[in-house]
């Protein structure tokens, strides 16, 4: 059985600030930012410092005497430049890890230089720095004091906060091309008690470029989420970004960061679409653990690739499958489902019929996927859904029969991944009694 437990969301309000109000909100966000950058070069200077108590020492006086920072916004200053470092160095040790692996001969040069801060962004504590108020306001501090305004937003947003006991840290965000600006609001919100026998379906969700997602159950129900937009818009921001920088000027430099921006929201809101679909109510959703799959699944680069493998790369690298793994899994506890990680390895070289894995089941790594034991044949990315699908169902038994929600048996290192793996290649699809060529897409992936 497992413990209750709580999700955190983002609410999204739009402030509805008057003139004076932008122009106060304007001020405190570029202060902000600049007591951000400084606060990056003096930790850069120090040996790149990634403790938060040892850099507030350093530059906590400053951030109040020289930006003008209440003590809450200097503190969240500081906690916000070491998180940045302390994921900088994380990126430093599995690069060196990749290097010594033979995965990479690539450097990471993300700490060669100070982090640089560009964003009009504020960090709001709660109730400290912001809190709400009677008629859909909020008071919201600034450099020149409180200020109550109004805010608009999703009415379930807007519900949420008004009956949420948990309410966390805020972020004043600025959208450049409407010239507005939303606080983002984090909520602890309480989820539904999920047991094994309160799930009626399982599901496996497969994640590419051609496909964003796959997604079937065990009564062979399944749904294609093509990736052609995606893929045509990746393609776009690329040859863009590519032309404004070959210009170099200031004007293109501000164009290259609404460009980011466009497509980072782009991204967020074909995630935020799929995983509402994958995330029905009293499942147990499985997701592939993606952890080093770039390293597993190396693709030529450089010279050496074809033109059509550099922009499957550039398309793969750009999208976010963390973040819609993310989106599946924060939706799912909020309808009573729950998503759990299975191990990644050979669900696309494994038939879902007899249990044969080779590369050869995959000619040409195409779209269709024929056994070279059991003749079977099927789309090819629904065979990796498949896959997952089973490997939960096995997540799901062991739930069931121990009360203890893993993906793995209780054993260490090489020992444990190769229980697994026997374990899977003994997992068989039920009899598929849909026509050839089974869940294929109209479009056949076009």
């Amino acid at each position: 059985m497992l413990k209750d437990l709580t999700q955190v969301i983002t609410a999204k309000l739009k402030l509805n600030l008057d003139a004076e109000q932008q122009a106060l909100v304007s001020r405190t966000a570029l202060a902000y930012r600049d007591a951000l950058n400084h606060a990056s070069v003096v930790a850069f200077d120090n040996g790149k410092i990634s403790n938060g108590a040892l850099l507030q020492k350093v530059v906590y006086s400053d951030l109040r005497g020289l930006f003008g920072l209440g003590a809450q916004m200097a503190c969240s200053v500081t906690r916000q430049v070491t998180a940045t470092y302390k994921g900088l160095w994380t990126k430093v040790k599995q690069n060196v890890a990749a290097i010594k692996a033979g995965h990479t001969k690539k450097r990471y040069k993300g700490l060669d230089k100070a982090p640089n801060y560009a964003a009009r962004t504020v960090t709001l504590n709660y109730p400290r720095d912001y809190s709400f108020k009677s008629e859909r306001t909020v008071s919201i501090n600034t450099l020149d004091g409180r200020i109550k305004v109004s805010y608009d937003g999703y009415d379930k947003h807007l519900n949420l906060i008004a009956n949420c006991k948990k309410i966390g840290e805020s972020e004043i965000v600025y959208q450049r091309s409407s010239k507005t600006y939303y606080l983002m609001v984090s909520m602890e919100l309480e989820t539904p008690v999920v047991e094994p026998l309160t799930i009626t379906r399982v599901s496996g969700i497969d994640v590419g470029m051609r496909y964003l997602a796959v997604e079937t159950d065990l009564n062979n129900k399944s749904a294609f989420y093509s990736g052609k937009q995606a893929r045509h818009k990746a393609n776009h921001y690329f040859k863009a970004r590519k032309t404004l920088q070959s210009k170099g000027t200031r004007s293109a430099k501000r164009r290259l960061i609404a460009l980011s921006g466009r497509e980072r929201r782009f991204i967020a809101d074909v995630n935020h679409q799929i995983s509402k679909e994958i995330a029905k109510p009293n499942s147990l959703i499985g997701l592939e653990n993606l952890t080093g799959i770039r390293d597993r699944t190396k693709s030529r680069s450089g010279k050496k690739a074809s033109k059509k493998q550099r922009r499957a790369n550039r398309n793969k690298a750009k999208w976010s499958f963390a973040e819609l793994h993310g989106y599946i899994d924060y939706k799912a506890n909020l309808n009573g489902s729950l998503a759990t990680k299975v191990p990644a390895h050979y669900t696309s070289q494994s038939c879902p019929k007899c249990g044969h894995t080779s590369k050869a089941n995959r000619p040409n790594k195409g779209l269709v996927f024929r056994c070279e034991c059991c003749n079977h044949e099927l789309h090819s990315d629904l065979v990796g859904a498949r896959n997952i699908a089973m490997r939960t169902l096995l997540v799901r038994q062991d739930w069931t029969s121990t009360g203890t929600l893993s993906m793995c048996p209780d054993v260490s290192g090489n020992e444990a991944k190769a229980e697994v793996l026997q374990r899977f290649s003994e997992l068989r699809w039920s009899l598929d009694t849909s026509p050839h060529p089974s869940g294929t897409p109209p479009d056949g992936g076009n």
